[in-house]
């Protein structure tokens, strides 16, 4: 279950940053756009990216947002990719995503695919 700071920090318009594993073992961190599907947090990505092809290999992640409205409060979790939604289902949470975060439907000009963490660890604050 998502604690409720860390579900309003992911269901907010605050930046996403996500942490995957590169072959090497060296971490990789974007910035995206994330929102939630039940009690875990789903982002878009390109079906051929770099983090994609990470999570294929290593399903392990790390996410962290620093809230717009509380950037000295912030939210990590820890988790797995446990589901990639595509087609009609995935695009319906691309658009759902892409309209909270710039008040329109997404582009179809690029593939998307939506990729599902489920959490093992919330932390809320510095510690």
């Amino acid at each position: 279950m998502l604690q409720p700071a860390v579900r309003a920090a992911v269901e907010s318009t605050s930046i996403a940053h996500l942490a995957t594993v590169l072959p090497d073992g060296a971490p990789h961190s974007i910035p995206l756009w994330v929102s939630t599907l039940d009690d875990k947090i789903v982002f878009l990505t390109g079906p051929n990216s770099l983090k994609a092809k990470n999570l294929r290999r290593d399903p392990r992640v790390a996410l962290s947002i620093a809230p717009v409205d509380n950037p000295f409060e912030p939210v990590v979790v820890r988790g797995r990719l446990v589901e990639w939604i595509d087609g009609d289902a995935g695009w319906a949470l691309v658009d759902q995503i892409a309209q909270k975060y710039i008040g329109q439907p997404y582009g179809r000009d690029q593939a998307r695919v939506i990729g599902v963490i489920e959490p093992d660890h919330q932390t809320v604050g510095v510690r």
